[in-house]
Parts: C-alpha cells; sequence; structure tokens
C-alpha cells in the first residue's frame, strides 16, 4: 500500500515534531523548568540573544525562560497523551465492540446502551466533570480519555464484527471445530480492525486538542511541567504585549491537531475505496 503525498507530509510532519521533543529539551543547555534570571531574560522578543549569547528563537516567557524549549518539552507531553489516550481508548472499545457482537443477547444490550448513554452527553462535560472529581494530573488525563473515548470506537467495531460474522470462512472455521473465541480472535476482528485503526487516528488529534483544554482551563497537566494548554493559559494575559507566549504554543497545537487529521481522514477515504472495490470485484 503506497502513501499519497499528503500522508507523507503529514508522517514527515508529525515524525519532526516527535524528534523536537525528544532532542530539543536533552540539547537545551537551560533546564527549561528552572526560572533563571528574569530581570535580564524575561519576554525576550523571537529571534533575540541575550547577555550570555544565548540565542532564543521564539524569545522567552514572563519568568525569562526559552520559549522554544519548553514548547517542545510540551509537545513531549501533549502527544503522549494524544497517544497513549486514543489507542487505550480504542483498545477498550474494540474489546466491548468485538465481545458484545459475537457474545449478542444481554451482552451486546447492556454494552450498546452504556455507548449510546455515554455518546448522549458531549464529551467535553465528561472531562470537565472526571477531572473535578479527581486531582489533576497526567494519570487523570490519560484516565479521563480512556473512560470517555471508547464508545465510538466500540459501535465501529460492533458493526464490522457482525458483518464479518456472516462470511463463509467464519462458518468454515466453526464447522472445522474451531472454539468460538478462536474464531473471534484469528478470523473476525482481524478482518474488523480497519475502521477502528482510523478512529484511532482521528482520536490523537482530538485527544491533544481535549488534553490541551483541560490544562487551559487548570484541570490538565498542572504547572511547572509544560503542555501546550497552560502555556497557552499562562500567556493569555500577554497577547497584547507579549503575543508570542500564547502564539507559539497555539500553533503547534494548530500544526499537530491539522496533521492527525488530515491523515486520518486520507486513511478513511483509503478504506472507503478500498471496499468499494471490493464490493464491486464481488458483484
Amino acid at each position: 500500500m503506497r502513501l499519497t503525498r499528503l500522508e507523507w507530509i503529514c508522517l514527515a510532519a508529525l515524525a519532526l515534531l516527535a524528534l523536537g521533543t525528544i532532542a530539543v529539551p536533552a540539547f537545551a543547555r537551560r533546564d527549561p523548568l528552572a526560572i533563571g534570571d528574569v530581570l535580564s531574560l524575561r519576554l525576550m522578543p523571537p529571534f533575540a540573544t541575550d547577555a550570555r549569547g544565548e540565542f532564543h528563537l521564539l524569545g522567552t516567557d514572563r519568568f525569562g525562560r526559552d520559549l522554544f524549549v519548553r514548547m517542545m518539552l510540551a509537545g513531549r507531553l501533549s502527544l503522549a497523551v494524544g497517544v497513549i489516550g486514543s489507542v487505550l481508548a480504542a483498545a477498550v472499545g474494540t474489546i466491548v465492540g468485538a465481545v458484545a457482537a459475537w457474545r449478542g443477547g444481554m451482552v451486546d444490550a447492556l454494552s450498546m446502551a452504556a455507548a449510546d448513554a455515554l455518546l448522549a452527553i458531549p464529551r467535553l462535560v465528561l472531562l470537565l466533570v472526571c477531572a473535578a472529581l479527581w486531582q489533576p494530573g497526567l494519570a487523570t488525563v490519560v484516565v479521563v480519555l480512556i473512560a470517555t473515548g471508547w464508545m465510538g470506537v466500540a459501535r465501529l467495531v460492533r458493526g464490522e464484527v457482525l458483518g464479518v460474522r456472516a462470511q463463509p470462512y467464519v462458518d468454515a472455521a466453526t464447522a472445522l471445530g474451531a472454539r468460538p473465541w478462536r474464531v473471534l480472535l484469528r478470523h473476525a476482528l482481524p478482518n474488523a480492525l480497519g475502521p477502528a485503526i482510523v478512529a484511532t487516528t482521528l482520536g490523537v488529534g482530538n485527544a491533544i486538542l481535549l488534553e490541551s483544554g483541560l490544562s487551559f482551563l487548570g484541570l490538565g497537566i498542572q504547572p511547572p511541567q509544560p503542555s501546550w494548554g497552560n502555556m497557552i493559559a499562562g500567556g493569555r494575559d500577554l497577547i497584547v504585549a507579549a503575543p508570542w507566549v500564547a502564539i507559539a504554543p497555539g500553533l503547534a497545537l494548530i500544526a499537530t491537531v491539522l496533521a492527525c487529521t488530515l491523515l486520518g481522514d486520507s486513511l478513511r477515504d483509503r478504506l472507503a475505496g478500498e471496499s468499494g472495490a471490493t464490493l464491486r470485484d464481488r458483484v
């Protein structure tokens, strides 16, 4: 399967960002969490050089800390939270949807009723309620993202497993004496994971955006540990005097979410095209 130019661009942008989040803080001259000489380094503009000869690509914040290094350090957390939260939520949704479709009956009814009830509530409201009930932090954000993000994937996987279950090779495997759970794990589920993978890719950008929103409201990652959300929140009162403090992490957030969304959309279109071609071949 050859990647399109758009997919290559999105993957290259995400890979470059991931590399920057690892390399830039590691090779920084100063600790991005430490407060230095505030009087001389405070709110330096982008492309400025301080008295020690150190170059600040995106300037400094109100405490004299290099904004580019902090933004890359924040990106490490935001990307990790987005990927881990989305992947684990998709894993939970895949398990629930597959078991519901395979067992049917009361298990299916209860699982889908719970998913529908949670889908009826806006996810941001669920996130705010859960984040307010427990102590803010990285673990809380990941758990909340998992608890509020599995329902859509469960619905997708359930529909795909129900379709795969009617295929002849599933009946053939059952007739040969394969156990039901073996048929599910070895034959039905691998052929039903396409939509779940696309939903996971789309969910990464959504999870990053939601984490940033929680951190912006003070319910996510807590200072001095930086995330794009709390960096934007820390610079909102400086939007006139020093706009780069909030704009720089905001642009990084937009670029990351846009790359994840475009990649997910492209994969979804590719999957839809392959499904249509398969259907035409059968006809």
